[in-house]
């Protein structure tokens, strides 16, 4: 009994598909079996959305070469190109970082270097961040936001991720930099070299290998620690070695703004 009892409601739920199936091939569903297959209207493609975001907030990916804006900003892209290492001295706005990262990121989307390294000592400017959370690459990542905006917008943000899952860029604190050799597939970008101390400086310099590519900037004048400035103590230290450039930028070479070029006058003259 209860096997017939399970064949006749086997036989009439496939009845009802077959019927529900033929409807469907019809087009005469009822409103009832509609509503069943229908998607509610109040669902949110979170992935269009997130899509959106990324759109309106990423860099857009610049794919002709880099660009000076101004005499200084050559001058300063063919000492790079030109030499082993380079320095660029000046104040903030005039394109130090960005000229430095756009030629690194030329210079392995082209396949004549393997990695680019990205340092800079962790030291706040004038006040403590306080505990980070993450790992040493999670806490580091906030000093170096704005090289990664610089990568992302001349390779790409999935080439940049990409490469930061691989090793192909490395962001790392200076004090990390002690025991490594720079070789020729390398393009080595130490920022803000005002806040390094001599011994950190020296440490830094004696890294460099043959044929590698290694910049090094900062603003002598908005240094955030007390004492010896590494930055300074080198550029004095360097002057006549072949294969290193400084490149000094003026107040006006800023291509930031017009109004940071006034702030900086006036600040620099109170």
């Amino acid at each position: 009994m209860a096997k017939r009892s399970h064949a006749k409601r086997q036989a009439r739920y496939q009845g009802e598909q077959y019927t529900y199936n033929s409807r469907h091939r019809d087009g005469k569903r009822s409103k009832s079996k509609r509503r069943q297959v229908e998607e509610p209207s109040n669902i949110v493609d979170l992935n269009a959305h997130s899509n959106q975001l990324e759109t309106a907030y990423s860099p857009r990916h610049k794919k002709q070469p880099l660009e000076a804006r101004t005499q200084a900003q050559q001058k300063f892209i063919n000492s790079i190109q030109n030499n082993c290492l380079t320095f660029g001295i000046g104040p903030a706005g005039t394109g130090k970082s960005y000229c430095s990262a756009g030629l690194a990121a030329e210079a392995l989307e082209s396949g004549r270097i393997e990695r680019i390294i990205l340092t800079r000592p962790a030291v706040e400017a004038g006040e403590n961040l306080g505990f980070l959370p993450g790992d040493v690459e999670d806490k580091f990542a906030v000093y170096i936001d704005a090289f990664r905006d610089i990568l992302n917008e001349r390779l790409g943000r999935g080439v940049v991720e990409y490469c930061l899952r691989h090793g192909r860029i490395v962001a790392a604190p200076l004090a990390y930099m002690r025991g490594k050799t720079f070789d020729n597939n390398t393009f080595v970008i130490l920022d803000e070299a005002q806040n390094t101390t001599p011994t950190q400086m020296k440490m830094f310099l004696t890294r460099i290998g043959d044929d590698c590519k290694v910049v090094i900037n900062g603003d002598i004048k908005q240094t955030d620690i007390r004492g010896a400035n590494g930055l300074e103590d080198a550029v004095q230290r360097v002057q006549g070695l072949p294969g290193v450039h400084v490149h000094k930028f003026e107040r006006s070479d800023i291509v930031r703004s017009g109004l940071v070029r006034h702030l900086i006058d006036r600040y620099e003259t109170y």
